[in-house]
Formats: C-alpha cells, structure tokens, sequence
C-alpha cells in the first residue's frame, strides 16, 4: 500500500479501488478498536482500572460510529465493506492486554481517511502513562 499511498502524497490520484481498499484497511482497525474496547473495558478489574475501563466502553461507542462512517463511504464507492478486524491480542495482565492493540491503533497510517483524526486522537489518550509503558 505504501507505493499506492507515495503516487497520492506527490499529488498524485488514487484509483477508486485503491481508496476502497485503504478505507478497508482502516475499517479492519476500526473493528478490531471496537472488540478490543469492549473486551478490555469489562476484564479490567481492581480499583486502578475503574475510570479507564469506563472510557473504553465510551470508545467502542465512538469506533463503532467510525466504522459505520468508512463503511457507508466505502459502499459508496461502490466497494463492499470487510466484515474481518484486525486480529486483538489478550492476556492476563491487564495492562498488557490493552496496550499491545493501544500500540497498533497509535501506530495506523495518517494516510487514510479517518487515520490522521485517529493518530491525533491517539497522541491526546492517558492510556500509556497510566500503564507504565511507553508506547
């Protein structure tokens, strides 16, 4: 996708299947965002985790009006929407379970169309201090 995105960033256009393909690739975040939201904000436990796991049921609200924006988008494009998200990694540990995919979700191209509004919301998140990790 990078080749695809370079000839875009030049100035350049991009095909309407490119586009469909990279609002896909962002739909597949978005999913991915929703289960791990959902997940994570019902397995976080202990009184250090109260207000985060509030906030990550707000989240997965907020995903799901994402998805549904790319995915009425890319039907109209004349696309059909992925129905695949990204895989979400678990684990025991509550903080780790929520930052591998909090690592993904910073990390997602500003190229596509919701991923620079994603990338700013992301870089404004409390999530990596509160877990002691460096993201």
């Amino acid at each position: 996708m990078a080749d695809k995105l370079t000839e875009h960033e030049a100035g350049g256009t991009v095909a309407r299947e490119q586009l469909v393909a990279l609002l896909n690739e962002d739909l597949s975040r978005e999913y991915q965002a929703i289960i791990a939201y959902v997940v994570y904000s019902q397995v976080l436990k202990g009184a250090a985790y109260m207000n985060i796991a509030a906030e990550l049921a707000v989240h997965a609200t907020e995903e799901l009006s994402h998805a549904l924006t790319i995915a009425k988008l890319i039907d109209y494009l004349g696309g059909m929407p992925t129905v695949t998200p990204l895989p979400v990694k678990v684990s025991e540990k509550a903080g780790t379970c929520f930052a591998s995919t909090w690592r993904a979700r910073t990390k997602r191209s500003a190229t596509t169309a919701s991923g620079s509004a994603n990338a700013r919301r992301s870089a404004s998140m409390p999530w990596p201090s509160t877990f002691g990790t460096s993201l």
